[in-house]
């Protein structure tokens, strides 16, 4: 596909050879200490949703990554959206957007109906993201950037409570 700026893309599904490009697509975008956070404590030993983690190269070269990884919300299925990186040689071409986008489209064809992320208002609420006033995340998170999207009409609705670590079955 072709987007802004001429440059070929290449949208993919991550693949295990990915997986360390793609963490230090990550270590350039954010800050050193990102996996002290509280949402990566819900994904540490937890496999990611495959099908969701997508990458996006500009001429062969990773341009940017998103990730997905299952969660409870009160005891309820949810995906944890993140991280999300482009690189800064990228930024402003709208591949963060084609990134969420797609996924959500994908995540929605899967059947999962809500999506969790810790994050910026202003910048999510374009992709229908709201503040979920109701779900708990494990601190130190700011609850304001707790934010939620349903794929599903009315799947945060009577959900809320603590998020919690999916654990193996």
């Amino acid at each position: 596909m072709a987007l802004s700026g001429g440059a070929l893309y290449q949208l993919e599904e991550e693949t295990e050879a990915d997986w360390w490009e793609v963490e230090a697509l990550y270590d350039l975008c954010f800050s050193p200490g990102r996996t002290a956070l509280s949402s990566y404590r819900l994904r540490d030993g937890v496999p990611t949703v495959a099908a969701l983690c997508l990458t996006l190269r500009a001429d062969g070269v990773l341009a940017a990554a998103i990730r997905y990884w299952p969660i409870e919300v009160g005891g309820e299925d949810a995906l944890l959206l993140g991280p999300i990186a482009v690189h800064p040689t990228h930024q402003g071409e709208g591949l963060g957007g084609l990134l969420i986008n797609e996924s959500l489209t994908e995540a929605r064809r899967l059947g999962w109906e809500r999506v969790l992320l810790v994050g910026d208002l202003p910048y999510y609420s374009r992709f229908g993201f709201e503040k979920l006033s109701h779900v708990i995340m494990p601190p130190p998170t700011n609850p304001d950037r707790v934010l939620g999207f349903a794929l599903k009409a009315g799947a945060w609705d009577h959900v809320g409570g603590p998020v919690s670590k999916v654990t193996a079955a």
